[in-house]
């Protein structure tokens, strides 16, 4: 067997690549590299298109079979897949390529998707092979370097607080959630003061292939037998907080489906009944001020500011970004899903456009949620610690007047060290104004019969069928049962 990796100055090209992603990917590379010479074969790099660096290879080697995981990208990387399985078709060389997760290929319904998860993640972990050494004429490229950003031609990226790459950093945050950080992930991960330390932080890990979803889960299993037994002292909320972190694993599985089985939903609304609703060229002031946190809602700014130092953010304060941006700025999802999928480092195609179409609201089946960010800011920032943080412009307004700087008078300004519409920008719109006309636009929609039928197709093609979506030995719910139509104000 000899390992390969390819880097495809294609795929990095892409307007969803960043190169915070690619730093990311080297580091996992470079230990790979390292592992695999430790059991007996090194990892060859090649950089170039697929079938340009197969085509080399061949010229050298006899490859009897070419093995892959079984990917769902984006449209380039499913194009690409398309090219590559025609080469080898034409040279009579079989390729196999294994599904990773619970995600199936040609899914033909959803009804049986539940047990299939199930049964993936319960399939025994495989112990690392043991690899023979090949003599190889590689030519003078040898094994091949790990590029950099630069040679990928991708943008300098700077994201100081980016979480590092590599299967062992992987593992460290597996155990460190399990053991220490977890036990208050169901109360905790919701609030951007508490999540970066609450949540398991494994995204990236997962969306790069650091570590596998299966292990993810069986680990986190075997933690809750553990605990089972112990006296209720000793298990405190860990059951509660455990059972919540796997019916996230499990949605993780859910949402990438969706992809795989319709690729569409990555660039047109996956209800075509909102075709029309927003101009897909978007505002670009307001696509500026939101992407560069100059929105003037604080917590909506110190999200965006820390996601660009970051990689990432918790899964409220992304939902509440996409919904500032598709209700209160009311923009085409398409623009804004590029921008943030070049900020997370746990960029999941799959995961990444199922979720801006669910949070901007043109699924049709998925209950409508217009996040209020004054409220967000009041709930999960009370004091303004993150918002301080983020935004220092504002680290000397009153507690009272954190969430709503513009109400602060000339006074309270200058003492405050910070002038609305100079040092912080004033509210880039009337967020209350802004919801209730979104709200106004998409109900009509929703009430066309057209978006009633469609509704319905959608729901049996991409509708959750398992009410829960936990163990069901434990027969705790962890989840939402159905994708369920509806209206919500938060």
């Amino acid at each position: 067997m000899l390992p390969l990796y390819i880097a495809e100055p294609g795929l990095w090209a892409q307007p969803d690549a960043a190169a915070r992603h690619w730093a990311f990917v080297a580091e996992c590379l470079a230990e790979l590299a390292g592992d695999l010479a430790g059991l007996g074969q090194p990892l060859l790099v090649r950089q170039g298109e697929a079938i340009q660096v197969l085509e080399e290879l061949l010229s050298r080697l006899p490859i009897g079979a070419l093995w892959s995981h079984e990917e769902t990208g984006n449209a380039w990387t499913y194009a690409r897949d398309r090219a590559v399985a025609g080469f080898l078709r034409a040279r009579g060389i079989p390729w196999h390529e294994l599904p990773q997760n619970s995600v199936v290929r040609a899914l033909p319904s959803r009804d049986r998707w539940s047990r299939t998860w199930e049964q993936r993640m319960r399939t025994p972990l495989e112990a690392p092979p043991a690899l023979r050494p090949l003599g190889l004429g590689l030519g003078p490229q040898g094994l091949g370097a790990i590029p950099s950003a630069r040679d990928l031609g991708l943008a300098d990226d700077p994201c100081p607080g980016r979480q590092p790459g590599g299967r062992r950093a992987g593992v460290d945050a597996l155990e460190g959630f399990l053991r220490e950080r977890g036990q208050g992930y169901h109360r905790e991960m919701s609030s951007p003061l508490t999540a970066f330390d609450a949540c398991s932080r494994l995204s990236p890990h997962l969306a790069w292939g650091s570590l596998s979803i299966r292990e993810v889960v069986q680990a986190t299993r075997l933690r809750r037998d553990q605990l089972a037994g112990r006296p209720p002292r000793e298990r405190g909320t860990w059951g509660r907080a455990l059972a919540a972190f796997e019916g996230r694993l499990h949605w993780h599985c859910h949402f990438i489906q969706k992809l795989e089985s319709a690729p569409r939903i990555e660039t047109e609304n996956m209800q075509r009944a909102c075709d029309g609703l927003r101009d897909p060229v978007p505002d670009p002031d307001r696509l500026a001020a939101w992407s560069h946190g100059r929105t003037g809602f604080p917590l909506v700014d110190a999200c965006m500011r820390a996601l660009a130092a970051t990689g990432w953010i918790n899964f409220r304060m992304r939902a509440m970004l996409v919904s500032f941006s598709s209700y209160q700025l009311w923009q085409h999802w398409r623009e804004p899903g590029l921008h943030l999928a070049r900020l997370f480092t746990d960029y999941e195609p799959g995961i990444h456009w199922s979720q801006m179409q669910m949070q901007s609201g043109t699924t049709g089946i998925n209950t409508l949620r217009i996040y209020n960010p004054v409220k967000q800011s009041q709930d999960q920032d009370p004091a303004g610690g993150f918002i301080r943080r983020w935004v220092p412009e504002l680290a000397e307004v009153p507690e009272g007047l954190i969430h709503e700087p513009w109400r602060m008078s000339s006074a309270q300004q200058l003492a405050a060290g910070c002038r609305i519409g100079a040092d912080y920008p004033a509210p880039i719109l009337d967020h209350l104004a802004a919801a209730r006309e979104a709200r106004r636009q998409i109900g009509a929609v929703r009430r066309t019969a057209e978006a009633r039928t469609e509704g319905q197709t959608i729901l049996v093609q991409h509708g959750s069928r398992r009410r829960g979506m936990s163990r069901a030995r434990s027969g705790t719910v962890a989840g939402r049962g159905r994708d369920v139509a509806g209206e919500r104000t938060e």
